[in-house]
């Protein structure tokens, strides 16, 4: 049996980064872009990194769903191969990672799933923002783009549309971090409960039955936006001027991430929109994480306000 999945940093902590980035254009993207952050990240917080690069189940197999379900499979597989892995956090490959943000394992509970909600606790005013990001995308990006649409429905009406039971919250499934021996079985039992033609709202993704199946548990943790901050918001509320820019990997985009990079943890690009391709820049943070880790220790430093006379600059 050929093991799907490679090893690129192990761990004795026994708790992994893990991803699933198959095909040659996904894990190459992935590499050039995203990866030297996430290996700078595991290796200053002891945390190992993996990368699925090929299928978990045959794809000519009755029960084969695109990739981002195989989720679902990942502590099956790891199991099955016998890894020295206890927990493991599954990250999208279009999340780039702030190397000095805290270890994200320290806020996880093992007896539940971590996420991170999309709905809640959110630095921003999430109706305005989306108004914005409909607005902008409509006079910017594309006038077929709706200035209404599903991106407003409440979290109630996500799951009544897809048949389910509502839930009280919802998450962005590109982060969904648990401890393999407890949630195995179970999420091993809920990819095969679902057919390949299952009709979602992201196109038949998996992130809608994810939810479901997560907050039916009960058994949840809810993490601090700062852990999948969406760029998508963070462009709208704070940076609507790149909206106009005709060049998507300027370096005033670049500056504008490596700024929403330093206010969050992990910075999370979903979609097919031009706002979820502008983590494909080279070099995002690399002359700017020393500057980011001497901010951070100045932050915690307690200052006295002692006056210190009037300066002026020279």
């Amino acid at each position: 049996m050929i093991r799907p999945y490679k090893i690129l940093i192990k761990s004795k902590s026994q708790k992994y980064l893990v991803t699933i980035a198959i095909g040659s254009r996904v894990y190459q993207e992935w590499n050039i872009y995203a990866l030297p952050l996430w290996k700078k990240y595991c290796k200053k917080n002891s945390i190992g990194l993996i990368v699925f690069d090929k299928n978990i189940i045959d794809k000519k197999n009755f029960y084969w769903k695109k990739p981002t379900w195989q989720k679902m499979l990942l502590a099956d597989s790891l199991i099955t191969f016998n890894e020295k892995v206890t927990d493991i956090c599954y990250l999208d490959t279009d999340i780039l990672i702030n190397p000095n943000s805290p270890n994200i394992f320290d806020f996880h509970k093992r007896n539940k799933i971590s996420v991170v909600s999309e709905t809640y606790n959110l630095p921003f005013d999430l109706y305005r923002t989306k108004k914005k990001v409909s607005f902008f995308r409509n006079k910017y990006y594309s006038k077929k783009y709706p200035l209404d649409s599903s991106l407003f429905m409440s979290v109630k009406e996500k799951y009544r549309f897809h048949k389910f039971k509502p839930q009280k919250d919802y998450f962005c499934a590109g982060l969904i971090m648990f401890n393999l021996k407890a949630f195995s079985n179970t999420m091993k039992k809920w990819f095969f409960k679902y057919n390949k033609d299952q009709i979602t709202l992201t196109g038949g993704g998996d992130e809608p039955i994810m939810n479901f199946e997560i907050f039916n548990t009960k058994k949840v943790n809810i993490l601090n936006y700062k852990f999948q901050a969406l760029w998508f918001y963070e462009m709208a509320d704070k940076y609507s001027f790149l909206y106009n820019l005709k060049d998507k990997k300027n370096q005033l985009v670049k500056f504008c991430i490596e700024e929403a990079l330093m206010n969050n943890y992990f910075l999370h690009f979903p979609g097919s929109w031009y706002e979820g391709k502008m983590w494909k820049i080279k070099n995002i943070l690399k002359n700017k994480i020393k500057t980011n880790s001497k901010l951070n220790s100045y932050i915690k430093r307690k200052s006295k306000g002692k006056p210190a006379g009037r300066i002026i600059p020279l």
